[in-house]
């Protein structure tokens, strides 16, 4: 949500008075603020064909998506709903993105085993990493390194100090035939990483020790995560899309991340196969990947907005 204003926070005389006036302010800019984003649009369009998965967005109301077509970036105004074309894929697929405060975007390559990285303001790619991978499917930024999962591989990427190194997912980590591991994201002390595993025990997540590569089931007790896609943590909060069921699983976990309790299940009907999420203010926003339907250079796509739990 926009900064409030902090005017009132400079007053150097507290009295009770000027505490409960201040209290006053707050809450009414944050009223403000939240009435504001009630305006912007729940639901608004992205380009004919562009096929989105990915999405990410940072510090302004601004959301970036990646295109599995050519693997263009797109930039759309949360507030507006209006964007354009950023940054070219050359004809290489964009599959999960994040935005950094710097402005650089990290991009997982999907079948071409390529990591990108794009400068958000002018468009012009930085670096390309070649991992050997299969399907470099989504990322997570770190202090000091962005991870990268591989859908047909047990390993993760680490990208730190310019260099791709390889991890070796072990422990309870079971390798399906077919996509495996998804979404990523970091456990609430930060200290171990979460990977969905859309395999192992019918789907959930495993938390990985970013040091060993060791992974070890989260017990989320009966609840599952066969179409596991996205994952995006606020707090101790996990919001988990679940691109077939058309849903998002919202968990509550322990500091460590190696316990989850089911809350919720978000859906609605503007859903069309959400693949993953990012959040701005009090609301969710999610690309429509409609992976049901065949795509042309004309299929329609979208993107919508849902209430945080």
């Amino acid at each position: 949500m926009a900064p409030a204003d902090r005017s009132f926070a400079r007053r150097t005389l507290l009295t009770t008075t000027a505490a409960l006036t201040g209290a006053a302010l707050l809450g009414g800019t944050a009223h403000a603020a939240e009435t504001r984003q009630a305006a912007w649009p729940a639901q608004f369009p992205l380009p004919d064909g562009f096929q989105p998965e990915g999405i990410t967005i940072g510090s302004e109301p601004y959301a970036y998506f990646g295109s599995l077509a050519n693997g263009d970036i797109y930039r759309a105004s949360l507030a507006t709903g209006r964007g354009r074309i950023v940054a070219k894929g050359a004809g290489r697929p964009t599959v999960g993105l994040k935005i950094d405060r710097h402005g650089r975007l990290f991009l997982a390559g999907g079948d071409s085993g390529e990591i990108r990285t794009v400068d958000a303001r002018s468009g012009e790619t930085e670096q390309v990493y070649a991992t050997g991978g299969t399907f470099v499917n989504d990322v997570i930024l770190t202090p000091g390194a962005a991870w990268f999962t591989d859908s047909f591989k047990p390993v993760l990427y680490k990208l730190a100090k310019g260099a791709v190194t390889t991890v070796p997912l072990t422990g309870d980590w079971q390798q399906g035939a077919d996509f495996t591991a998804n979404g990523i994201e970091r456990t609430p002390d930060g200290r171990a990483l979460l990977v969905v595993n859309a395999f192992a025990n019918g789907g959930g997540l495993m938390r990985v020790d970013p040091r060993t590569g060791a992974a070890r089931a989260v017990d989320l007790g009966a609840a599952k995560l066969p179409n596991g896609d996205g994952l995006l943590l606020l707090g101790r909060i996990l919001y988990a899309v679940q691109q077939q069921q058309n849903a998002i699983d919202v968990f509550r976990l322990n500091d460590a991340g190696t316990r989850g309790t089911a809350i919720t299940r978000i859906t609605d009907p503007r859903f069309r196969i959400p693949t993953t999420v990012a959040a701005w203010g009090s609301r969710l926003y999610l690309p429509n990947a409609r992976f049901d339907v065949e795509p042309t250079p004309t299929t329609e796509y979208d993107a919508v907005a849902v209430r945080q739990v």
